[in-house]
């Protein structure tokens, strides 16, 4: 069915968006300073609104305490570091701050935006709602959080455009555009186990989206990777174990199996070719959601264990 013309130039428009494919390199806790400025911006704000950045509220968000030492160094490092915006007809070194001021005692700054990034940051914006704000916070993965933001502009079509896989780490900076850094994850194993699957893992988990990817291939090298992207309910609690048919029940069982990291195929086929350890699987998804159970850092790992398989 053709795209009428107000889709076209949604397309455009996701496609196009500068800063989410800009180059640059923030942490995690720097993009959660990003992100929570992000949800703050409104269209009517002045060329000199001030943004309040309460500590509290970001630990609140984020499930991770952060000192005004990690701040003061996160944003004074940003405020050194430039957005790369190209096109075909221009290139562009943008930097995000005019200002940022830490009140002594009161537990907040102010951030003043430089007026060059403001217009490419509520452009990025459009693309999130409050809640998708929100859970790119959740994210402890630098590279979940920059696929996340590649991943929203793409959810109403259902596939991202397909990145040539050296202009993505350069978009990552995991490659120094210059070489005069050593570039990272260079083997495409480490690419997969250190960016692209914890990204997925994360973003399927804590987000209200679903992604996966399909590396390209030319020849017996690498050349690409396509993102698929489709819209979950957010916050949903896993169902529990019973009273669904089997098939639905087998592909929910594919789905944790993949949020907890468990993909060794001969692995996942004893899980899902025993009921016993799918009743298993479900009660342990519907225990992590409601935090009966704490596995933060493995817990895929900590199934896999309580069930004897490791």
């Amino acid at each position: 069915m053709p795209q009428d013309s107000t889709q076209l130039k949604e397309l455009a428009i996701r496609q196009h968006n500068a800063i989410t494919t800009a180059r640059y390199d923030y942490s995690a806790c720097q993009l959660d300073i990003l992100f929570y400025v992000l949800s703050k911006l409104k269209k009517d704000d002045g060329p000199d609104t001030q943004y309040c950045i309460y500590v509290k509220d970001i630990e609140n968000l984020t499930g991770r305490s952060w000192n005004y030492q990690q701040l003061r160094e996160a944003t004074a490092d940003m405020g050194s570091r430039m957005f790369e915006v190209e096109n075909a007809q221009v290139y562009k070194q943008i930097w995000m701050f005019q200002k940022v001021e830490y009140i002594k005692g009161k537990g907040y700054l102010e951030i003043e935006l430089s007026r060059h990034i403001r217009p490419y940051l509520y452009e990025l914006k459009d693309n999130f709602t409050s809640y998708q704000l929100h859970s790119a916070l959740k994210l402890t993965s630098k590279y979940a959080k920059r696929i996340y933001q590649l991943a929203s502009q793409w959810k109403d079509i259902g596939e991202t455009k397909a990145y040539d896989l050296e202009d993505f780490k350069l978009m990552l900076k995991l490659k120094d555009p210059a070489g005069k850094e050593p570039e990272q994850f260079q083997n495409i194993s480490q690419l997969k186990a250190r960016v692209l699957d914890i990204a997925v893992r994360q973003i399927n988990e804590h987000t209200d989206l679903q992604i996966d990817y399909q590396l390209q291939k030319k020849g017996r090298a690498f050349t690409g990777v396509r993102f698929y992207v489709r819209k979950q309910q957010p916050q949903q609690l896993p169902i529990l174990f019973t009273d669904i048919q089997d098939d639905t029940r087998t592909q929910l069982a594919r789905q944790h199996l993949d949020s907890l990291g468990i993909a060794q195929a001969e692995l996942m086929q004893q899980i899902l070719n025993e009921p016993r350890l799918v009743d298993e699987l479900f009660k342990f998804m519907y225990k992590l959601k409601t935090d009966k159970v704490k596995a933060d850092r493995n817990p895929g790992g900590l199934f896999l264990k309580m069930q004897g398989l490791r």
